[in-house]
């Protein structure tokens, strides 16, 4: 497996269209267009008829994350407007799902836009009124490090959690190329229909196409499906700044994934195993390498702080554990842990140059020129991302979050190699 690090940004780049990009979510989620692409050869159709274009027995993996509505306005005294982006819980939580039942105050780390005059330990205060909920907020600013502020919560009533809290006072957080406010609708389409555990600050887009219908579809076909978590970060959706990956810092992302679940993909390695989203495949990917580390270290590896590095996945490549064994691996450690759940931490960079050890399918979106989401599909079906996202711009899909999106097939789908 070649490591990245060398890759340059410039050449996974594309002419993107403003007028390409969608603003809004089409009427019907499933009526979006679908890409396929396979062998070299691409077709098109719309999600609802997804399912015929899955091999039975296969198995999706979809993540279940929810957005939270992470980004919270404050009015200075002087009148200037203040805007707090919730990112990620203060280090001091274990992971987000309790932070975000914190009561009363949360320390988080945020953006911050119009901060220029907010000084260290100055108080912003606001009451929300929504419906007969009556809260009264308070955010102070504790530090600064790194391009972002550590920011102080405090609220009452203090018997309300903080992900209470977001939904009565938050505003949806659209990606920024999406240029327009927040609408009511957005926090319904903005949302996979199943959506559970709140933490993300970011949408798994592939998978706002799926319906109910397009579910009994798939069981109707015996194609299972299952979940993971990773809390989308709004780190994964920007694009790279630096010349090469070698400069490029991925942040953490916490992934949740049931024992049922390890086990289920351990199950159907031997039928086709597909990602609904670069979210789900990097968490998917994320478990061989984790599985890797606990079958060779399983001592040094704590439970409390288990966690992949940026380039970790290149650097225990030369093991060369089969995935079965991975798995295995990981699975015996989790009963050694005494762990149902396995809550984790992944940076992994998955770039032209990785060799895919679970994922033969990949439900994606079309993505931002020079992003990390770009350089997944790359790395999936190679050089052949040009000719995919090419007849995308030639045939009128719509790009980015709310647009349309592809099925891509791996070369090993073809040949079963694992």
């Amino acid at each position: 497996m070649t490591n990245p690090r060398n890759i340059s940004i410039l050449d996974y780049s594309y002419p993107l269209p403003e007028k390409r990009i969608a603003h809004y979510p089409l009427p019907e989620r499933d009526a979006s267009k679908l890409l396929i692409y396979r062998d070299g050869k691409i077709t098109s159709d719309i999600y609802r008829n997804i399912a015929t274009h899955l091999p039975e027995n296969s198995l999706l993996i979809f993540n279940n994350t929810k957005v939270i509505e992470a980004r919270l306005l404050f009015q200075k005294p002087t009148g200037g407007v203040v805007e707090i982006f919730c990112l990620e819980p203060d280090e001091q939580y274990p992971d987000i799902t309790t932070a975000m039942l914190q009561k009363e105050k949360v320390q988080w780390k945020c953006l911050v836009g119009g901060a220029s005059k907010w000084k260290k330990g100055q108080l912003l205060e606001k009451t929300i009124i929504d419906g007969a909920v009556q809260i009264k907020l308070q955010a102070g600013y504790i530090e600064k490090k790194d391009g972002r502020f550590t920011i102080e919560l405090s609220w009452s009533p203090s018997f309300m959690s903080f992900a209470e809290l977001l939904h009565h006072a938050g505003a949806v957080p659209l990606p920024p190329y999406i240029k327009r406010m927040p609408e009511h609708s957005d926090k319904e389409r903005y949302q996979t229909v199943y959506a559970k555990e709140k933490g993300s600050v970011a949408a798994p887009t592939a998978g706002l196409h799926f319906t109910n219908q397009i579910f009994s579809h798939l069981k109707e076909k015996r194609i299972q499906a299952d979940f993971v978590i990773l809390h989308v970060g709004a780190a994964t959706f920007k694009p790279v700044k630096s010349e090469t990956m070698q400069e490029h810092e991925m942040h953490a992302e916490w992934t949740d994934v049931s024992k049922t679940a390890i086990e289920r993909i351990l199950n159907n390695l031997d039928n086709t195993i597909i990602a609904v989203g670069t979210t789900s495949l990097r968490t998917i990917e994320s478990l061989y390498w984790l599985g890797v580390k606990c079958r060779h270290e399983p001592l040094a590896v704590s439970h409390e702080s288990i966690q992949l590095e940026q380039w970790e996945a290149y650097e225990l490549a030369e093991k060369n554990v089969p995935v079965k064994e991975a798995l295995q691996g990981l699975l015996r450690w989790m009963d050694a842990n005494k762990l149902e759940r396995l809550v984790a931490k992944t940076k992994i960079l998955i770039a032209p140059g990785y060799q895919f050890r679970i994922v033969k399918g990949l439900v994606t979106n079309f993505h931002q020129p020079q992003s990390t989401l770009l350089l997944v599909v790359a790395a999936f079906i190679g050089k052949e991302w040009r000719k995919v996202y090419d007849y995308a711009l030639q045939h009128d899909f719509r790009f980015l979050s709310y647009g349309d999106g592809s099925l891509l097939w791996h070369a090993m789908a073809a040949t079963g190699t694992q």
